[in-house]
């Protein structure tokens, strides 16, 4: 049978426990960091950038260089008219950001041997990959609630940054309120155990300006399969309680219909909205959930992808 495990409050929010002289991000979180930019790479070499000709090229202004931005962005022949860098920008990338919310809460803590990772170990690395990646393709990204758009060179330490230096997290298990730009798009990444009526206020508040978005549901094996026998005691990680079950086999087939009718809620939810719905198990490589994401983001701006 398989062993389960939880996560520890400040697992959940890797670094708090390290102290404020730590030198570089990379000193407090060095796995999940790396671990992003492994899966970022190996997505970045079957993928087109997102530029396209049409409306969506249209020349919008020219703005001063930010550091920390690509070189590649930057305008050489306006640049040379002074002593200023310039970036060309234009009306599509002025117009569209990637928002990202990673459930950091109670639930997410669970871990089973049968995983490759913890749930909240793979959001995060799937929340900092996405956001290197699309980044890299020319968007802007943010964190919900936390960090506003940008297309920094170093977004991986910048999100984690910011994750890092968030507690409050660690106490909900639904995303900021607040509605978001028409021409945004969300990716909201949790275990979305949370009443589906919750889920719904949720992302109609995100999305009540007409914005796209996308749930990837984080699943460990055990939570799918329930493959227990005889005596178990289950938890509820968010609210403290626990129950007793005298014939786990026998309970599992009722746990599993109610996990599966809860899932047609959530992807009703997400149908509605003209949303997206991703399961990924944690048994499986966070590069295939990423590639879906980035695959269902391109074919909502209409924009193709494949091999450079």
């Amino acid at each position: 049978m398989p062993r389960v495990r939880v996560l520890e409050p400040q697992a959940r929010s890797p670094g708090r426990a390290e102290t404020a002289t730590a030198l570089t991000l990379a000193q407090r979180m060095p796995h999940l960091i790396l671990e992003s930019r492994r899966v970022a790479a190996s997505l970045s070499h079957g993928i087109h950038g997102r530029r396209r000709a049409g409306i969506g090229e249209t020349f919008w202004q020219f703005r001063p260089f930010v550091t920390g931005e690509a070189a590649q962005r930057i305008d050489w022949r306006r640049s040379g008219r002074d002593d200023r860098l310039y970036v060309r920008e234009r009306e599509w990338e002025t117009a569209q950001s990637i928002w990202v919310w990673t459930d950091r809460s109670a639930s997410m803590g669970f871990a089973s041997d049968l995983a490759q990772a913890s749930k909240i170990e793979r959001a995060l690395v799937l929340g900092l990959a996405l956001g290197d990646t699309f980044v890299e393709s020319g968007e802007r990204v943010g964190l919900l609630g936390l960090m506003p758009p940008r297309a920094a060179t170093h977004i991986t330490e910048t999100m984690a940054q910011a994750l890092v230096a968030d507690s409050r997290a660690l106490d909900t298990d639904l995303p900021p309120s607040g509605s978001i730009a028409t021409l945004d798009e969300a990716i909201l990444i949790s275990d979305f155990l949370s009443a589906p009526r919750d889920i719904a206020v949720s992302v109609e508040g995100i999305s009540s300006r007409g914005a796209r978005g996308h749930l990837v549901m984080i699943v460990d094996p055990v939570e799918e399969t329930f493959p227990f026998q005889g005596q178990a005691i289950l938890y509820d990680l968010e609210e403290g309680l626990s129950l007793r079950v005298g014939d786990a086999a026998a309970w599992g087939e009722a746990y599993r219909d109610r996990i599966s009718q809860h899932r047609a809620e959530i992807e009703e939810i997400a149908r509605s909205r003209g949303w997206t719905l991703t399961i990924h198990r944690t048994d499986r490589p966070a590069s295939e959930a990423a590639l879906r994401i980035l695959t269902l983001v391109a074919t909502s701006r209409g924009v193709s992808m494949g091999g450079r």
